[in-house]
């Protein structure tokens, strides 16, 4: 290579198509089960059939969760939105199209921060139904078809290409999952298939305003294959160009055992699909009642609640993100801390919500985790949870008693102090019954306090260990540790 000859630097240019399914009871233009696992074929229908003679109708849930989910991404919302027909002939679809969205989607223009300065817009979001399901591991001679999923609601959402890395669309994913979630419109299980993702991957020199020739990635069933599969995309698609070899517009399926994508078929585009309006469907209409109702259901979102979190609670920006991943974590947190600003406690709002934010990101989750149950069936609820934080901040308990207080309630339903009286875990905080015993414990240890007089402070503990060996009871440690500092210094003076 010639001196003067510099390497191309190419940039990866990543967009994602995330399919969505909603939890709604029945599909998306028929009254028939949405329900996810039963038995092959036990939920079909002649409307999701495409059977003669059948009429859909849509199922205004569905609009519903379109029109949450599009304000939940700040995207303008089409008065007048369109179901069309895309054709194409599969035999998981039987109808030999399915019932979608092109021109007029009901919701466009958004976006959704995935970062303090990552913004990744939002091209549209639209409505349609699911196919059913090819199954070719059943039969070694054939393939078998469960039109349970036909009909099934679908919310496809479309970002601009502004990802430029494996881990920024895994990044991305995971903010899709948290808000469907936050709004109760999808469970979110990639593993089951609920929420689907399809990777447009293309590269380009990085000064170049002109995007290169896409493939799109499929069959990527966790957050990890979408990062491992684009990764991988874009190494081999900046070998081929550093070759000379032009880019081929394919679809092509990730192998998470291989750890590569493999050509699946050539890329369509839209004309082949022949979309029209749906003959059979009127328009969809949203008023500004419409959104003003569904805007009064909506739930305070993860941002929003990280943003409080960190200004009125003041909470680290970990703290934050740990307590919002999740609603029902989030909202049992903020349950818990609004019980304690109504209790006795004269700690400030930060030191309680902190207080709290232990508890929970610490204890209670652990325990969710361990004994694999949801927060909303935890045993310690809210409001025990804030009685037990507010024995911890007025130093009614210590730490470990706290801890040992903490695992007694998991299985005693009492209020925190009769659990912590009976188990002798109350500390003792009144100086005129620990006084005599500091004086005592002084006394009968004359060597050790001259070597504190002398310099060696950090015989404190030693003198703390006699005070509560002889003290029967729980005395509070930093009452202790105060009131032997106290007499030490004051017998430098005799």
């Amino acid at each position: 290579m010639n001196a003067l000859t510099t390497e191309t630097l190419y940039e990866p240019v990543i967009g994602l198509e995330v399919h969505c399914q909603l939890l709604t009871e029945s599909k998306t233009f028929s009254p028939d089960s949405a329900e996810f696992g039963a038995s092959p074929n036990q939920h079909v229908d002649p409307v999701s059939l495409g059977l003669p003679g059948t009429l859909p109708v849509l199922n205004s849930r569905v609009v519903e969760f379109a029109v949450r989910l599009g304000l939940a991404t700040n995207c303008q919302i089409t008065e007048r939105s369109i179901l069309a027909r895309k054709h194409y002939f599969y035999p998981d679809l039987p109808k030999g199209y399915q019932i979608s969205q092109f021109e007029s989607p009901i919701c466009v223009a958004g976006y959704l921060d995935i970062g303090p300065a990552r913004r990744i817009r939002i091209t549209r979001i639209h409505i349609e139904e699911d196919a059913g399901k090819s199954l070719h591991d059943q039969d070694p001679t054939s393939t078998l078809l469960d039109y349970n999923r036909c009909g099934v609601p679908l919310l496809e959402i479309v970002s601009e290409p502004d990802m430029r890395s494996g881990a920024e669309a895994n990044l991305y994913m995971q903010k899709v999952r948290q808000l469907v979630r936050y709004l109760e419109i999808s469970d979110g299980n990639m593993e089951e298939g609920s929420l689907r993702c399809d990777a447009n991957v293309s590269v380009r020199p990085e000064s170049a305003q002109a995007l290169g020739t896409k493939t799109e990635i499929k069959n990527m069933n966790s957050f990890r294959h979408v990062e491992r599969a684009i990764d991988h995309e874009v190494r081999r698609q900046t070998a081929l160009l550093k070759r000379g070899i032009p880019v081929t517009h394919e679809t092509r399926l990730w192998d998470d055992t291989s750890g590569e994508t493999r050509s699946m078929r050539s890329k369509e585009e839209a004309h082949d699909y022949r979309y029209f309006p749906d003959p059979d469907l009127p328009p969809i209409l949203v008023t500004d009642a419409t959104k003003a109702a569904i805007v009064a259901g909506m739930p305070r979102l993860p941002t929003a609640r990280h943003r409080h979190y960190v200004q009125a609670f003041q909470l680290p920006e970990y703290d934050a993100g740990v307590l919002t991943e999740e609603r029902p974590v989030a909202d049992y947190f903020e349950q818990a801390v609004e019980m304690l600003r109504s209790s006795e406690s004269n700690a400030s709002l930060p030191v309680q919500a902190k207080m709290l934010s232990n508890f929970v990101m610490g204890d209670v989750l652990r325990t969710c985790k361990e004994d694999g149950i949801e927060i909303a069936n935890f045993p310690v609820q809210p409001l025990r949870l804030a009685q037990l934080a507010h024995l911890r901040i007025e130093s009614t308990v210590s730490s470990s008693g706290a801890q040992l207080l903490f695992e007694a309630m998991l299985s005693d339903d009492r209020a925190p102090r009769i659990i912590a009286n009976e188990h002798n875990l109350i500390q003792v905080s009144d100086r005129g019954a620990l006084e005599p015993i500091v004086d005592r414990v002084l006394d009968e240890h004359p060597k050790q306090v001259r070597m504190y007089l002398d310099g060696k402070q950090s015989i404190v503990g030693f003198f703390i260990g006699q005070v509560m060996r002889r003290f029967d009871g729980s005395p509070d440690p930093r009452l202790v540790r105060t009131l032997l500092v106290e007499g030490l210094n004051s017998r430098n003076h005799e």
